[in-house]
Formats: structure tokens, sequence, C-alpha cells
């Protein structure tokens, strides 16, 4: 059966684990073929903290307004896409109505 042999990281800590196997031949690389395994010892460095981001008040007053204008517009899709579905459903009914009258008067004729 195959297994992976692929270092794991449970954690992003930044420093490598590598799997345990429990294969009972010792990991030798074949004669003529690349070797599968890289026992090396780089690690990454260690990543340095963020700045926090300040905003200005011209940037606070951007991006409330930023927000404010995509929910104004998601609400009149959310608005529009309603109204489109009732005038559906009105239309359904009238269909409706007209084909029940018709069928009616052409039931009374017989």
């Amino acid at each position: 059966m195959l297994r992976p042999r692929i270092p794991v990281n449970d954690q992003p800590t930044g420093q490598i684990i590598p799997v345990i196997t429990t294969a009972t031949e010792p990991l030798t690389p074949h004669l003529g073929h690349a070797p599968t395994h890289c026992f090396c010892e780089n690690h990454t460095p260690a990543t340095t903290a963020r700045p926090t981001v300040q905003l200005t008040p011209g940037a606070l007053a951007l991006v409330v307004a930023g927000g404010t204008a995509a929910v104004l517009v998601v609400g009149a899709v959310l608005v529009s896409m309603l109204l489109a579905v009732a005038i559906t459903g009105v239309s359904l009914a009238i269909c409706a109505l007209v084909i029940r009258s018709l069928i009616r008067t052409d039931l009374k004729r017989r």
C-alpha cells in the first residue's frame, strides 16, 4: 500500500515535522534513481509582525461611504428581484383565471 511521505505541519510553526512511518525496510534509494526523500535541515525564517492598519479620518469616511453604497446596491437588487417574482406571480394568477374562464365557457356551450 502506498503511504504519503510528505512532511506534515500540524500547526503553522515554521518547523517541518517529518511523518513517522512504520516501514519494515530501511529507506535507501535505489541505484540509478533520484532519491525520494530529502532529509535536509532547511528551516523557513520566522515571520515578522505586521504593522497595524491605522485609518485616517478621510479613509474612515471613505470606508463608511463605500460600505453604505454596497448595502444600498445589494438592497436595490434584492428589492427588484422580489418585485419581479411578485409580478410573475400576479401574471400567472391572471393567466390561470383567464384559462379557467375560457374552459368554463367552452364547457357551457356543449
